[in-house]
């Protein structure tokens, strides 16, 4: 499918965006969805709001399937995982460590 005609109302692409919705929210049942047209590559995004430590975790959960998806099948389909805007803000607040890098030289003594 050429991805500058694909459509979210296509009967592929909702299969598909329905599978990966319903994937994610076997492992995280709280998770919200919004499904949008995008470029950069251009196709149809899935934008799932997952309340997760690590964004890669949902990655994982989808990665196998999508990729048979868009290779494939040739479906242009995208999964975006965002953490809610509220944990992100929380995150920001917090005060940044200022974390000095430990720089050894061979062959050079450490200061005393």
């Amino acid at each position: 499918m050429n991805a500058e005609h694909a459509n979210q109302h296509d009967p592929r692409i909702r299969r598909a965006i329905e599978e990966l919705k319903d994937l994610i929210q076997r492992r995280y049942p709280r998770a919200t969805f919004e499904v949008a047209r995008e470029e950069d590559p251009d196709g149809i995004y899935l934008r799932a709001t997952v309340e997760v430590g690590d964004i890669d975790e949902v990655v994982d959960v989808v990665i196998d399937r999508l990729l048979e998806l868009q290779v494939e099948e040739r479906l242009p389909v995208y999964v975006m995982p965002v953490r809610p805007l509220e944990r992100v803000l929380e995150q920001l607040r917090q005060p940044r460590r200022k974390i000095r890098p430990r720089i050894e030289l061979e062959g050079v003594a450490p200061a005393p």
